[in-house]
């Protein structure tokens, strides 16, 4: 009973390995290779009121360093017009690695916590893959 589960098991694992190394990663149903797709991330920041000026302050610094890197093919900043403690930031890049990069830098990892204390809420951040035209 044993062996026959655990063979059982084995031919299983086989069967999955095969299955998932025949399939390169982002090439399977026609999809362009996971290091040529573009992503964009929104990022939505809820600040307290009274720390919005300091924000976009501190932000500018950020979205300069950030469109001057390689990989980056825009990143700006933009603000709800009825509600001003509401912004978003909205960036694409060139793929995933440029993505990568952007997360590696100091000024990126220095951001956050120096401006964690001005937020309402925790930032909602969501990275998609930005699908090609034909």
């Amino acid at each position: 009973m044993k062996t026959s589960i655990l063979t059982a098991l084995v031919a299983f694992m086989l069967v999955m390995t095969i299955g998932c190394t025949n399939k390169k990663a982002g090439v399977a149903d026609n999809q362009p290779p996971a290091d040529s797709v573009k992503k964009m991330i929104t990022a939505k920041i809820y600040l307290k009121p009274g720390f919005v000026n300091q924000f976009i302050n501190e932000a500018r610094f950020i979205i300069d360093s950030s469109n001057m890197e390689p990989g980056c093919e825009s990143y700006m900043l933009y603000q709800n017009p009825y509600d001003s403690t509401k912004l978003i930031f909205v960036e694409v890049w060139k793929n995933q690695g440029a993505v990568d990069n952007h997360f590696s830098m100091s000024y990126f990892k220095a951001f956050g916590p120096k401006t964690k204390e001005w937020l309402s809420q925790d930032t909602e951040l969501n990275i998609v893959s930005v699908v090609p035209s034909k």
